[in-house]
């Protein structure tokens, strides 16, 4: 499934946790085939790790680990480079490319 939000881009939570809600961040990873992307300092999950020896007598060091969980594509909107607000994206075709352009400004985003 092809995706309008790219790695790199600026994007505005606008569902999900209380928390998490209104909060702005670039895009880390997407994954579109289960239509997810993961954003820097939004869903933050912690996991507790136990302490494991390997077999050089080395452990790894055991504790509370937080990281940015996937969340999904559609509680996230595009925040556009010229006008700064959340935008719905369009698709602009010039000959054989195709640009991302924001629907409120008329601003390409590539």
């Amino acid at each position: 499934m092809k995706t309008k939000i790219r790695k790199g881009d600026t994007i505005e939570v606008i569902s999900g946790r209380e928390q998490d809600r209104g909060k702005r961040g670039e895009v880390i990873k997407v994954l579109p085939e289960e239509h997810r992307i993961v954003v820097q300092g939004v869903n933050i999950r912690k996991k507790h790790k136990k302490k494991v020896e390997t077999q050089g007598r080395r452990s790894l060091s055991p504790g509370i680990i937080e990281f940015e969980a996937p969340m999904d594509i559609s509680n996230v909107m595009l925040i556009c480079p010229s006008c700064k607000k959340p935008t719905r994206v369009g698709i602009k075709r010039e000959g054989e490319t195709a640009q991302r352009m924001c629907k409120e400004c008329k601003a390409l985003f590539d």
